[in-house]
């Protein structure tokens, strides 16, 4: 309170009735302050007349793009059981894939004071958690990377992923391979999209642009996607989905086509086995992406300052059927 009050040109009772909400303060002086507080990179404590100063609040933050996603919800479960057992309890919330709505989730649970925070990022911008750090708080990202700042990340192989597929399917007689991945500005969407050229180029493909499309997977959208790459004679014999949305969203779409493409999907989805045929996925453990993120979280908890780590998971081709249709 001495710093905002120095920095802000004001009196410690001041900086006390403007972050307590009392009234009498003029506003032009409580803009003052609350950019004080803001240069300084404080926040509210929002335990703190009912904590000692260091103590643990038992809980950790956890931000994903949506829980109701299954890919999230097993993440968010495998978290949980190593927070169990270090005594703490999981605050999650969904950023919707919205960098405003992520920050404001992240900047919430600080506020609350949790012992740590795991990111699945939605922006690329991360500054806004550096104050947060630098007092104490230890942050993990997952899935995907921070924009620019430098932090403990897990990942998995999403680069090799896509190459196997890309080989899978070129194994089987196709040359005319489509792709259909999120939108551009999501790291794993672009990755892939890297991946898949790289695999065309290794398996002696010509990489048509028109053939990867990266947008917003709707079902309205995958179906329009899916009637302008499988109609004509330049069609494509086969397609990689980019994650187990757009799978599900494929699926739907290839109902009444045929001949049916084959089909690829990056990241393995319940039911996928029982399909017919059954769908061939690039395949990875998401618990343990939980897992090894939550278990780097703990141990920076407990005092680890080793250098900023990356950790990149392996990724495996199961061939089911849907892979495996010739062209």
């Amino acid at each position: 309170m001495s710093d905002v009050a120095r920095l802000a040109g004001v009196s410690i009772k001041t900086v006390s009735r403007v972050v307590n909400d009392e009234p009498a303060v003029h506003p032009e002086t409580a803009r003052r302050v609350l950019a004080a507080i803001d240069q300084l990179g404080f926040r509210r404590n929002l335990g703190a007349r009912n904590l000692r100063r260091g103590s643990s609040t038992g809980t950790i933050g956890l931000v994903v793009e949506d829980v109701g996603n299954p890919f999230y919800s097993e993440l968010n479960r495998s978290v949980e059981k190593i927070a169990t057992s270090f005594g703490r309890h999981v605050l999650t919330g969904s950023s919707d894939e919205n960098a405003d709505r992520e920050r404001e989730l992240a900047l919430e649970f600080c506020a609350r004071q949790v012992d740590g925070l795991l990111v699945v990022p939605a922006g690329i911008q991360h500054g806004y958690l550096v104050p947060e750090m630098r007092a104490g708080t230890p942050v993990v990202f997952l899935d995907r990377p921070a924009g620019d700042i430098v932090a403990d990340t897990v990942l998995v192989d999403n680069l090799g992923g896509t190459i196997e597929a890309v080989a899978h399917l070129a194994r089987h007689g196709h040359r005319r391979i489509a792709f259909l991945g999120d939108r551009p500005d999501i790291f794993t969407a672009s990755e892939r999209l890297r991946g898949f050229r790289e695999g065309c180029v290794r398996a002696g493909l010509r990489y048509d642009e028109g053939l990867a499309v990266l947008r917003t997977p709707t079902r309205e959208s995958v179906a329009d996607t899916v009637t302008r790459l499988l109609t004509g004679p330049e069609r494509a014999t086969a397609v990689i989905a980019g994650n187990n949305r757009i799978a599900v969203h494929l699926l739907r779409a290839l109902a009444h086509v045929s001949p049916r493409p084959a089909l690829v999907s990056f990241d393995d989805f319940e039911l996928a086995d029982l399909l017919d045929p059954p769908v061939t996925v690039v395949g990875h453990d998401v618990s343990r992406v939980g897992t090894a993120a939550a278990e780097l979280l703990f141990a920076r908890i407990q005092g680890e300052d080793s250098p900023p780590r990356k950790v990149v998971l392996p990724v495996h081709l199961i061939p089911r059927g849907s892979g495996e249709v010739a062209p």
